[in-house]
């Protein structure tokens, strides 16, 4: 009796085990989507069309489309191919590979509600269900194979056609800077999970992605990798992390019109101040010290402006972004007005070019990332060096340097001097006056 009563509750138990995962109530996926509409923000944007018009090529990929908005652009269709023949080596490294794949769809359709959501003013009938599955399988699995190869020599083969053909990686590492050519980083770290990854690697996607970005960013690496392991939306946003500055903000004493710095490179010297190139490689840290402005060198390269281009980009489109690099190019265009300027912060090797052909890019590159960009001068909490400027306007006004320099002596050219010890009263006064002056 015992036993005849135990064997509808095996039975049971076992269907119990047996229900699929996916067999929630109906309720479940509404409810879920409802929630990643409330937490998930967008992170990618279409530029600013007044951004786009000045130079739309710094925002259009040019090799490689990934992500939605750019998918199937005529310039970008040659590589698709090349995409699915990385998914396929990547999927078949070890065998079941039907089995991965069925796993890689299955998540990613998890995940369409909330990738969907990342992409600002994006349509639901703009790319179906299926398509969009289809295009995140693929450009996720081509970057992850792209990073595994770059890093890993051996998995490289003879008729590679984006390691073998010349400039190529260049260009690829170009397109995967653009603010409208991204995937969700959350897609790749889930397929990064799924995806068999030989033995011998052991980094994670956050390491192998940092490799292949890493001399596009200035700096110390080892501090870089922490800052780009920082949770980030996409590949730029990961970068951007890595150009915030390591040192601390100057708050500013006094609320007032922001202008930049009140002089411009050429003029520094005349108000008592010394421009130094600075040791650190980190752009954004600037310092003021005991009358010494450090600048970080910048050495331009050819992906220098559509860098900047982007990461100003993300700044003037993403709601509650800082503007730390919008306020560094805004601090720079105001110290290099002039050629002369640029001229002698060359001199100083703060700024540097390293193959950009044409010299007169160089110069006026600040100016250039300026045009119809919303950094409010008269905004406090907007710019941020707006604490160092005022604490180089203040230096001005206590050095006595600048002031004695304008002093007209006690003789007149051609006329008998004085005596060298009315002289040395005279100096002696002046600097007392001065002194005194500047502490008032």
């Amino acid at each position: 009796m015992a036993t005849s009563m135990s064997e509808p509750t095996d039975v049971l138990q076992h269907v119990a085990i047996e229900i699929p995962k996916g067999s929630y109530d109906s309720l479940v996926i509404p409810l879920k989507e409802k929630m990643e509409t409330m937490t998930t923000a967008s992170c990618i944007f279409k530029v600013d069309e007044k951004l786009r018009e000045i130079d739309e090529k710094h925002y259009l990929p040019q090799t490689v489309s990934i992500g939605l908005f750019h998918h199937g652009r005529d310039n970008t269709k040659f590589m698709e191919e090349h995409k699915w023949r990385y998914l396929y080596s990547l999927l078949n490294r070890k065998s079941h590979l039907e089995a991965t794949l069925d796993k890689c769809v299955k998540s990613l359709r998890e995940l369409e509600h909330k990738a969907r959501l990342c992409y600002k003013d994006l349509k639901q009938d703009e790319v179906p269900s299926d398509k969009l599955v289809e295009i995140m399988l693929a450009d996720a699995g081509f970057l992850i194979e792209l990073f595994l190869k770059y890093v890993i020599k051996g998995l490289k083969r003879r008729g590679d056609y984006v390691f073998n053909t010349s400039g190529l990686l260049y260009e690829l590492r170009c397109d995967m800077l653009l603010l409208e050519n991204q995937i969700p980083y959350f897609i790749l770290q889930r397929l990064f999970e799924i995806v068999p990854i030989p033995n011998h690697c052991k980094l994670s996607l956050t390491e192998l992605a940092f490799r292949f970005f890493r001399d596009m960013i200035p700096g110390d690496h080892r501090l870089h990798l922490a800052k780009f392991g920082q949770e980030g939306n996409h590949f730029l946003d990961l970068i951007r992390h890595c150009f915030l500055p390591t040192v601390p903000r100057i708050k500013a004493k006094q609320q007032e019109e922001v202008r930049g710095l009140p002089y411009k490179a050429s003029k520094l010297k005349d108000a008592g101040i010394k421009l130094k190139k600075a040791t650190t490689e980190d752009l954004l840290d600037i310092k003021f010290v005991k009358g010494v402005l450090e600048i970080p060198p910048i050495n331009v390269h050819q992906y220098t402006e559509t860098l900047l281009r982007n990461l100003i980009a993300i700044e003037q489109s993403g709601p509650g972004t800082t503007n730390h690099i919008s306020s560094y190019v805004f601090l720079m265009k105001t110290l290099l007005p002039e050629n002369k300027d640029v001229k002698l912060v060359k001199r100083k090797q703060i700024l540097t070019n390293y193959d950009v052909n044409d010299k007169k890019q160089v110069e006026t590159l600040f100016h250039r990332l300026c045009e119809e960009m919303k950094v409010m001068e008269n905004a406090d909490d907007e710019f941020y060096y707006n604490g160092l400027c005022e604490q180089v306007k203040e230096y001005k006004k206590s050095s006595w340097k600048p002031r004695l320099k304008t002093m007209t002596p006690p003789f007149k050219p051609g006329e008998n001097r004085q005596s060298i010890s009315s002289i040395i009263k005279f100096e002696i006064l002046m600097y007392l006056t001065n002194l005194i002056l500047g502490l008032n």
